[in-house]
């Protein structure tokens, strides 16, 4: 337990100072880009993250499961398996982008090279992804502590040396932003992977004991394929999320330029305030998965409901002082990035938003360690449809517009949490109360 809380503190501290850099981020977009661009940046980030989330074939998850479950004389064999396959994922992968990517009408009001840019994340994506799951599988969190504020930071000095000696047009200035953002997951990958090769020479040295190749890419796979069918569809739906809401507000009698800058003001102001504390959900995130999948496989449950107490305690303790945050003093925090903007507002109405889902993350982590993946596939599903539903009905009525995009927001969030939260309890035998039954 002692490893578990220092391993999530050392990445919780790095997170807060990725967080920070972010928050800085999104200021010299904001200032750079425009209200219109960084719309136009907020909107294609989701599609971003589908392309992350294929590539990935969420390696991470399964790699770090399988080396937290596993004696340390098969992780070298696993290993050198698991690079073969993310070969063969990145060849497949980057010859079915280059056929869709072009053809994707998402990209029709960008630069002409924004496809081909997005390309080059297949390999970055495919070969960080297994040094980062064993990394995590491994307990060695300072190495990805440093990753993932790497990429925070690089892109952060990229834009400023960019932008600062030099001026572009609006459309050149968004590639410009984007090619920032691939550049500094290069980096990332540089890291990770050199952390990586040294790592395989100490294992080599070690005793060891092979793998079979198809027993390895089924270990994978079992995890993998309900873990990716999450993730596509979080990341589709999210990727649809901005152009939803844009028809949505349309349908309400709202103009479509003015649509997209509320999205906007919504996703790059409110969003980046309202998720500034999730990074201690995401570090715990990183840990609870190779710790709860270790303690499960031994069959430890006093453990699993001990851990779930504290994760929980944890959550409420710095979740809910936030919120408070967001909510009395929205119009000091917006105005960082916009005078006297909506943004306001939709800080404060997603409150409901941002808390619940501080404690979805680790509850989804908790999942996927009990090997209930495709629980939380299914929670995700209802929870997104009836979100979406009330989305639609709420937000296309005129007198709400966006206010009542973010009420169907916080109504799919709250059922999220619960969903997730009574399943979790049922299987390790406690009661909502988090007593042992």
């Amino acid at each position: 337990m002692n490893i578990f809380f220092k391993s999530a503190l050392l990445l919780i501290v790095a997170a807060f100072l990725g967080e920070c850099i972010e928050f800085l981020i999104n200021m010299v977009l904001a200032r750079e880009l425009g209200e219109e661009g960084l719309g136009l940046y907020m909107s294609i980030l989701p599609t971003v993250l589908f392309i992350v989330v294929i590539a990935s074939l969420e390696l991470p998850i399964s790699i770090s499961k399988f080396v937290a479950e596993q004696n340390v004389i098969f992780h070298r064999s696993m290993l050198m398996h698991a690079l073969k396959f993310a070969t063969v994922c990145t060849v497949v992968f980057s010859l079915l982008a280059l056929w869709i990517l072009p053809i994707i009408p998402v990209f029709e009001r960008y630069h002409p090279l924004v496809p081909w840019l997005f390309l080059c994340l297949i390999p970055i994506i495919a070969f960080s992804s297994v040094a980062r799951g064993y990394f995590m599988g491994a307990q060695k969190m300072g190495k990805i502590a440093f990753a993932n504020f790497l990429r925070r930071a690089g892109q952060l000095i990229l834009l400023m040396i960019l932008f600062m000696f030099t001026s572009f047009e609006s459309e050149v200035a968004l590639l410009v932003a984007l090619c920032t953002l691939i550049a500094s997951e290069f980096l990332v990958l540089s890291f990770l992977f050199i952390a990586f090769l040294i790592q395989m020479r100490v294992l080599k040295r070690e005793p060891r004991a092979n793998l079979s190749g198809s027993k390895v890419r089924k270990s994978l796979l079992e995890v993998s394929i309900p873990t990716t069918g999450l993730r596509i569809f979080h990341a589709a739906t999210f990727a649809v999320k901005p152009f939803f809401i844009k028809e949505t507000l349309v349908r309400a009698g709202m103009v479509d330029s003015l649509a997209m800058v509320q999205y906007g003001k919504m996703a790059g102001v409110a969003f980046t305030i309202g998720f500034f504390p999730a990074f201690i959900a995401h570090s715990l995130l990183i840990v609870l998965i190779p710790t709860v999948s270790e303690a499960y496989s031994r069959g430890d449950t006093a453990r699993l409901r001990s851990l779930l107490r504290k994760v929980m305690l944890l959550t409420a303790i710095y979740g809910i002082p936030a919120v408070a945050v967001f909510y009395f003093f929205a119009e000091p925090l917006t105005s960082l990035f916009f005078e006297n903007s909506p943004a306001i507002r939709y800080l404060q109405l997603l409150v409901p938003y941002f808390l619940f889902h501080f404690f979805v993350i680790p509850m989804q982590a908790y999942l996927i360690g009990l090997g209930l993946v495709k629980d939380a596939f299914v929670h995700a599903l209802y929870s997104t449809v009836f979100s979406f539903v009330m989305m639609y009905v709420l937000g296309s009525t005129p007198s709400f517009q966006m206010d009542g995009i973010i009420l169907g927001m916080n109504m799919g969030a709250i059922l999220l949490t619960f969903l997730h939260y009574l399943t979790i309890c049922k299987k390790i035998e406690v009661n909502i109360f988090l007593k042992k039954i």
